[in-house]
């Protein structure tokens, strides 16, 4: 993404519904700037300076944090980043931040540096341990000379285990961080998940990392070094087999099958006259309405087809009847019947048909662009909305050292210019700013730091870096769960509110009550009150709540928050100072608004279906889809969300308002998808399953056979270099030279190389082939199943699991230990899961001053909900 509108350093952001070509009026182009330049204004992470030296999927995370408004310094060696080798992939991890040059191996391309530092409040790096202490730009290093700056360490596998050294791409995380294992047909090869979910992951993961750690400093004036492994990014962010899953329950060693789980009559999908359609019933009422869509067939009318367990069993009898139902209809006719019924249902559609969806238009998820100079594309827009502005693509990504020359002179002692080039950097093509873009708030003008924002949080951050916050949770299932809990490990006081008639759907996995392993991964450290909002007694004591609450979280379907008198305007009334985050499947505008939301229709509705299947089946297969045993995009939406909410806190802190947030689950699953729905939109019916590359061309990733029963590995080659390297530990050096040594060469003999590579592997453990090509300096991983998590010596050595008790589980269970290694900031507490209304009298006698009196008129209302006495026993 480096060009440029003729004229102006900033591009405009381009209005929805623009064609992918030709010039758009001038009018029409100032209007956009304009309206960019006042959106960035009211974004939450205005006034924060980020320093940005990473490669690879680390650049989403400075991505992120520039869509929520942070200044974003991308710094480049003089030869530009390696990654702009894949021009559509890096254009998208650095949209929104400012580029320059600094030669790090130079001594005064590093003072230079220093000098930014002393500017910023967060610096991004990725280098390996190695090229920082060559360069003497160690975490450590930096820190004892810019002890109030954040610095995120955001490597493969961190700083510290085995894998330390090892290099690792976004195919060997998906092998090593426990998603390959889930992805694939039973007896078949597993199946890598489209390229981008697991970049995505690690990116975010990150951002949340980096946040908390920036709130701290807030609160204590100290800087923080944090240690972020991608690998467990993945392990614990994704979809982890030891954390709140939903219907994947994959994680019990007993219970998860060593061959991929056959998930094909989870979320069934049905050919029909366009194309497919995939269903999702899981309550009652939903097999109600499938079945007298069918016609109320005697076979299936006893109760016990009620549960999903005797309608799984019965797949091979149940599904061909739909299969006969929906064959020759098409799909918006069964999508729009599927509705009116009340059955869960969603086209599967292709990125072509992603790009020309009118709902993606609509709600703005998806914008044309320019990306790179002279070429523009159909992109994901962001992730989120904050007061109903997009936090998102605002201007292309810089030119190789676009702001050097302003960026060092601002930085430099006294501010002032020096004359002709700075030494230690490149200037190519460096433009003007645009005169809004350096008045963030770090500096004051004179070249020194403006005063820090008070976030008046009450607690004592000794206690965890959201200590004092409060959050009401009114979220449910797993993208409520991980939300709060995010909040919940960092210290923060979160109470999870629930009805008795609307228990959260994963309480409901228990008979009579009890407690999951499931839910008590997702709601540990957490408070529970017992209260219906339904009634206005409870409305109003909720709305007491909020008098005294920093942040609401709910995910409902759209309007609900509205229906009980709890919007953000609403609540705003009460507490100004209010953050209300809302997120439903598709969003509360756009012809989707309304439909029934869960993971596997969101997936189907965004192109992640379409691109997770099996590239070696025909494209009618409808048992060819891989993603029925994943739970996606649930978890990361929850981080997504969580790091916006946070902004927002951070935001309050200048400017005493919060915010309304708003999170459509189909947005997060667009995003990571943005190089290959950009290269869709240049080059329609180009992308298919197995693309890896987002178009670069240059990219070998296979998933290979090892001894052993279904074993694999992945062997990722980025570029010749690599393919010498593998050639040599083939014992095959020739094959670097001639017609593979290329590329192109390699593609045009793909079923030749894979052959010969496989048979290598196929000699050799996944453990053997992963040590042997690391330390050859070639991308590779072993499959890693969930239970082996639990030994794996990267994980094992980092301490990555810890061990979690609560009275109502049969054992303790393994769960993820932190989201990063802190300098200063303590792993989470591990305070179980509440019962349903656990501290409902607490809170009503400590944040509401109600007698117990009052409490016990309440109780008998129904309004306050105590546990059930045998909860506690």
């Amino acid at each position: 993404m480096d060009g440029t509108l003729t004229g102006a350093p900033w591009p405009a952001s381009t209005s929805i519904g623009a064609t992918s070509t030709g010039a758009r009026p001038a009018t029409d182009q100032v209007t956009d700037h304009v309206a960019d330049q006042v959106a960035a204004r009211t974004l939450p992470l205005r006034g924060v300076r980020v320093l940005d030296l990473t490669e690879g999927a680390a650049q989403s995370c400075g991505r992120y944090l520039a869509d929520l408004g942070a200044e974003v310094l991308r710094i480049e060696p003089p030869g530009g980043s390696p990654g702009r080798a894949e021009p559509v992939v890096f254009a998208l991890r650095n949209a929104g931040k400012l580029g320059l040059v600094l030669d790090l191996d130079d001594e005064t391309g590093r003072e230079r540096l220093h000098e930014l530092a002393g500017t910023a409040d967060i610096l991004l790096d990725s280098s390996g341990e190695a090229t920082a202490r060559a360069r003497g730009l160690t975490p450590e290093t930096l820190s004892a000379r810019h002890p109030r700056l954040v610095i995120v360490s955001l490597t493969a596998f961190g700083r510290s285990g085995p894998y330390r050294d090892f290099t690792a791409t976004e195919p060997v995380l998906a092998a090593l961080g426990g998603v390959l294992a889930r992805s694939g047909l039973p007896g078949a090869r597993p199946v890598l998940p489209p390229a981008g979910l697991v970049d995505q992951t690690v990116g975010v993961h990150a951002a949340w990392a980096a946040l908390v750690a920036y709130v701290r400093r807030l609160r204590t004036g100290a800087g923080e070094l944090v240690d972020v492994s991608a690998h467990e990014a993945v392990v614990h962010g994704f979809d982890p087999g030891f954390g709140t899953q939903g219907s994947a329950a994959a994680g019990r060693p007993e219970g998860f099958p060593r061959d991929r789980p056959d998930a094909s009559a989870f979320y069934p999908v049905f050919p029909c006259a366009d194309g497919h359609v995939r269903i999702c019933l899981l309550a009652r009422r939903q097999w109600r309405a499938m079945f007298a869509w069918l016609g109320e067939p005697a076979e299936f009318a006893d109760p016990s087809y009620d549960t999903i367990p005797a309608r799984f069993a019965a797949a091979d009898r149940l599904h061909p009847l739909i299969g006969a139902l929906f064959a020759g209809v098409r799909r918006d006719a069964l999508v729009a019947e599927g509705t009116r019924r009340g059955v869960p249902i969603a086209a599967v559609l292709t990125p072509g048909e992603v790009l020309a969806a009118d709902h993606f238009a609509e709600t703005g998820t998806l914008v044309d662009a320019e990306i790179a100079e002279g070429l523009r594309a159909r992109v994901p827009s962001g992730y989120i909305s904050v007061d109903g502005v997009r936090a998102g693509l605002r201007h292309r990504a810089p030119n190789l050292g676009e702001h050097t020359e302003l960026l060092l002179d601002e930085a430099a002692p006294g501010g002032a210019a020096a004359d002709g080039p700075v030494p230690g950097s490149a200037v190519p093509g460096s433009g003007a700013l645009d005169a809004g873009a350096l008045d963030g708030g770090v500096l004051d003008g004179t070249g020194e730091r403006g005063p820090e924002p008070d976030l008046g949080i009450p607690g004592d951050p000794a206690d965890g870096p959201l200590a004092g916050l409060r959050v009401l949770d009114l979220g449910v299932i797993v993208f409520g769960a991980e939300l709060g809990r995010l909040f919940a490990d960092q210290g923060a006081d979160v109470i999870k509110i629930e009805n008795e008639a609307f228990p959260d759907g994963l309480r409901q996995t228990r008979r009579g009550g009890g407690m999951n392993a499931s839910f008590a991964w997702g709601q540990r450290n957490k408070r529970g009150l017992g209260l219906d909002l339904r009634s206005e007694q409870g409305a109003a004591l909720f709305r007491e709540l909020v008098r005294h609450a920093d942040i609401v979280a709910a995910n409902f379907k759209p309007g609900t928050l509205e229906s009980l008198g709890l919007s953000h305007a609403q609540l705003a009334e009460i507490n100004p100072r209010i953050i209300v985050s809302d997120s439903s499947a598709f969003g509360s505008r756009g012809p989707w608004s309304g439909r029934m939301g869960y993971g596997p229709l969101v997936r189907s509705s965004c192109g992640v279906s379409a691109l997770w299947r099996d590239p070696t089946r025909a494209e009618t297969d409808s048992q060819a889809y891989c993603d029925g045993s994943t739970v996606y995009p649930d978890h990361i939406a929850g981080h997504v969300t969580a790091v916006a909410a946070l902004a927002a806190v951070i935001r309050r802190a200048r400017s005493g308002r919060g915010a309304a947030l708003e999170t459509a689950q189909a947005d997060v699953a667009v995003m990571p998808l943005g190089p290959a729905l950009a290269a869709e939109s240049l080059a329609p019916g180009t992308v298919a399953p197995g693309t890896v590359d987002g178009g670069a061309g240059n990219i070998f990733a296979a998933v290979l056979p090892c001894a052993g029963d279904d074993e694999w590995c992945v062997v990722d080659v980025r570029g010749d270099e690599h393919w010498a390297r593998l050639a040599t530990v083939l014992g095959r050096p020739e094959l670097a030279v001639g017609e593979l040594a290329t590329a192109g060469g390699r593609r045009a003999r793909w079923a030749e190389v894979e052959e010969l590579i496989a048979r290598w592997t196929a000699q050799r453990t996944p453990a053997q082939v992963t040590a042997t090509l690391q330390e050859a300096g070639v991308p590779a991983g072993a499959m890693v199943r969930l239970p082996e998590e639990l030994t794996d010596p990267q994980l094992v050595a980092r301490r990555s699991f810890r061990t979690l008790e609560h009275p109502l589980l049969s054992r303790p269970v393994p769960a993820n230990a932190r989201i990063a290694w802190f300098s200063t900031i303590a792993d989470p507490p591990l305070r179980p899961a509440p019962v349903p209304g656990e501290h409902t009298r607490e809170i009503c006698r400590t944040l509401l001053g109600l007698t117990e009196d009052e409490i016990d008129r309440l109780v008998e209302a129904g309004v306050l909900q105590p546990p059930p006495e045998h909860a506690l026993a």
